[in-house]
């Protein structure tokens, strides 16, 4: 009967051997991706540490870039790793992939701050995220394919839809963590030095998952290949050398994949970077709110996963990215009302009005630190930026101060280089009106 079920395409249960297979690779990859996440979800502390000598947009922005990072160069790993893979098997390939990862978040937890080192720190912190990068290029893909390739015939996306929980469950475990950390040292000390504290907890999970892993099988799949001489040769010449099969890696890779990523980015990581840096909620309440969602969430990868083997994968695919265009856009905007109602309601009523002379309103993006904004235009929407102030630019006389009106109250502005002095008295006068 078991043989008849094969050949029919019918589902059977799970044996031993694969419940084995999907709980060592869901695992692993789910401490891969607490390593990965880890600097999402402490990105607030991580950019105080590593670009403070920046003003805090920009510093944001350079954390945010440092997180992305990582993901420029996923898809390299992803080519490296799987050509690893397809020479000397998936389960050594899984090794190297997790001694990367491992060895590098625990690097960031001993990394002395740009304070310390200057700006050898932010160098350094971006090349310990492209390796964990290229690490998880290789690690998720690689649990995919190995968890795949020991799924029986019409299951293969229940079988690997638990590897799709990994990525939420590591982020989930991050939070968790930092939770108790948080809670048993203080916030104060936590921000201090106690968020290097899960950096460094990852080398016990890297003894775990190196222990777990080399207990593993080779898939059968890959074992057949090799016994039988069917391996590719030249497998990334043969997938992107040769149009038909490059059209289709381009596609998924930029077509949907890439919405994919922009739906999993925007509803977990961002999601908790807005909280804290936009709505500044208390980093606390905002990873309690965050671990619930993702603990609701979690299950629904295995129902749709399971879903997709019924009906197929792509009305799955586009239903997601529908759903997150309808929603997204009201879910943050709701986000902002109860996570920061005072906020909110700023923002539907007060909108202030800069009206300076155009030739002092310059754009204020400052990657290097090196420009100076002291006009009175730039100190003026520098201001109301920082206050999350929204605002309209009046073009006035050549040569005028700029003058910043909130409702019935008028604020003239300063050039700095005249005026310096004048900052607290301005920061003063924006609280009151």
């Amino acid at each position: 009967m078991a043989n008849v079920a094969a050949v029919s395409g019918s589902p059977r249960g799970m044996t031993a051997e694969e419940r084995k297979v999907i709980f060592a690779s869901s695992l692993g990859t789910i401490f891969e991706w607490y390593d990965f996440y880890l600097y999402g979800s402490l990105a607030i502390y991580i950019g105080a540490t590593f670009f403070s000598q920046y003003p805090e947009a920009t510093r944001n922005i350079f954390t945010l870039l440092a997180f992305a990072a990582g993901f420029l160069v996923r898809p390299f790993g992803a080519l490296v790793f799987g050509r690893l893979g397809d020479m000397v098997g998936r389960k050594y390939t899984f090794l190297v992939t997790i001694l990367i990862m491992g060895a590098s978040t625990f690097l960031v937890g001993l990394l002395p701050g740009s304070a310390t080192i200057g700006i050898a720190a932010p160098i350094i912190l971006i090349g310990l995220r492209m390796l964990q990068g290229l690490a998880l290029g290789g690690e998720y893909g690689g649990a995919a394919t190995y968890v795949a390739e020991h799924a029986p015939h019409g299951r293969r996306g229940f079988y690997t839809s638990w590897i799709q929980t990994t990525a939420t469950l590591g982020l989930f475990l991050s939070l968790l963590i930092i939770l108790g950390i948080q809670t048993v040292m203080g916030k104060e000390a936590f921000a201090d030095w106690g968020w290097r504290i899960p950096f460094l907890l990852s080398a016990l999970l890297l003894a775990v998952s190196v222990w777990i892993r080399l207990k593993m099988n080779e898939s059968p799949a890959f074992t057949k290949m090799k016994e039988e001489g069917t391996r590719s040769k030249a497998p990334i010449s043969e997938a992107f050398g040769q149009w038909k099969n490059a059209k289709v890696a381009i596609l998924a890779l930029l077509g949907a994949v890439a919405g994919q990523a922009v739906v999993w980015y925007s509803g977990q990581f961002y999601a908790l970077f807005f909280l804290q840096n936009v709505l500044k909620v208390d980093p606390q309440a905002a990873n309690i709110m965050v671990a619930i969602a993702l603990a609701i969430g979690t299950l629904f990868f295995v129902v749709f996963g399971w879903l997709s083997d019924k009906i197929g994968r792509k009305p799955i695919i586009m239903a997601g990215l529908l759903l997150a265009v309808l929603t997204y856009f009201p879910l943050f905007k709701a986000m902002t009302q109860f996570g920061n109602p005072a906020l909110f309601a700023a923002q539907e009523s007060i909108r202030a009005t800069v009206t300076a002379d155009p030739a002092d309103c310059t754009f204020q993006f400052n990657p290097t630190g090196t420009a100076k904004f002291t006009t009175s235009c730039d100190i003026a929407t520098s201001t109301l930026t920082k206050n999350s102030v929204p605002y309209d630019v009046v073009a006035g006389p050549a040569g005028s101060v700029a003058t910043i009106k909130i409702g019935d109250a008028t604020i003239e502005s300063y050039d700095a280089v005249k005026a310096a002095d004048q900052s607290k008295a301005l920061d003063a006068k924006m609280r009151r009106a």
